[in-house]
């Protein structure tokens, strides 16, 4: 059965024909100055309420020490550009982003604050913490997914601080992790030491998206198409000018 907002369904359809096409680019904006910094993250997936389809979540990671952490906790408001090739489609999603850590970082505060306090006015992340959503549980689950290579990059120095060491000490980084066996034993202590390291640093990055421009350049004539949500959770939508 076909659930959720249509835009929503058209990203899924569209990634049905392109699966590859999941790097978007996400802006946030720094609180010390007016310039919006932009990266690239992969979409990780939909996270959605089971009492309300309408309010899909937007999933993606990052490494919890990289600036846009601090920047989105200052700031939540954030906008996506997101091109799937294959469809020929693009999708400008306006939204609240939060991240997730490992509980025991001291920005773990910063997430609960957000959520048990409803700061989303009883939207998504309110209603899958009244549904007992487990994100801790999410995370690791998300992390166990990666790449032995991608594990391995959250083991690096803080992103985008100077290269100590040149890139000789670079070639010492981890390039991979070992998991454990089936009966969780590792191979050594220090595989175990690596993988809890990147683990520690590994956090999600989830979006409540409210508003999301959807211009289709498939079809003659094109299409394009504004949608928004209100403050009761249901969303709306116009036809503009491609």
């Amino acid at each position: 059965m076909v659930q959720g907002p249509r835009w929503k369904q058209a990203i899924e359809t569209a990634l049905a024909v392109d699966d590859k096409s999941v790097v978007t680019q996400l802006a946030s904006i720094d609180p010390t100055t007016p310039i919006p910094h932009v990266r690239c993250l992969i979409f990780r997936g939909f996270i959605t309420p089971s009492t309300n389809t309408e309010l899909p979540l937007l999933l993606f990671t990052t490494d919890s020490r990289t600036p846009k952490t601090s920047q989105i906790i200052s700031n939540p408001h954030v906008q996506l550009a997101w091109w799937i090739e294959g469809a020929k489609e693009q999708y400008r999603v306006t939204g609240l982003a939060t991240i997730i850590p490992v509980p025991t970082n001291g920005l773990h505060k910063h997430f609960l604050h957000y959520t048990q306090a409803g700061k989303d006015n009883n939207g998504a992340m309110t209603m899958l913490r009244k549904e007992g959503f487990d994100w801790e549980v999410k995370r690791q689950e998300v992390y166990r997914g990666m790449s032995p290579y991608m594990k391995a990059s959250w083991c690096r120095p803080i992103p985008g601080s100077p290269l100590v060491g040149g890139e000789e000490e670079a070639k010492k980084w981890p390039v991979k992790l070992e998991e454990p066996n089936a009966d969780g034993e590792w191979s050594s202590e220090e595989n175990k030491r690596l993988w809890e390291t990147a683990l520690s640093h590994f956090a999600l990055v989830v979006i409540d998206p409210t508003d999301v421009d959807y211009v289709e350049l498939g079809p003659l004539p094109n299409r394009r198409t504004r949608f928004w949500r209100n403050e009761k959770g249901s969303w709306s939508e116009e036809a503009l000018v491609p």
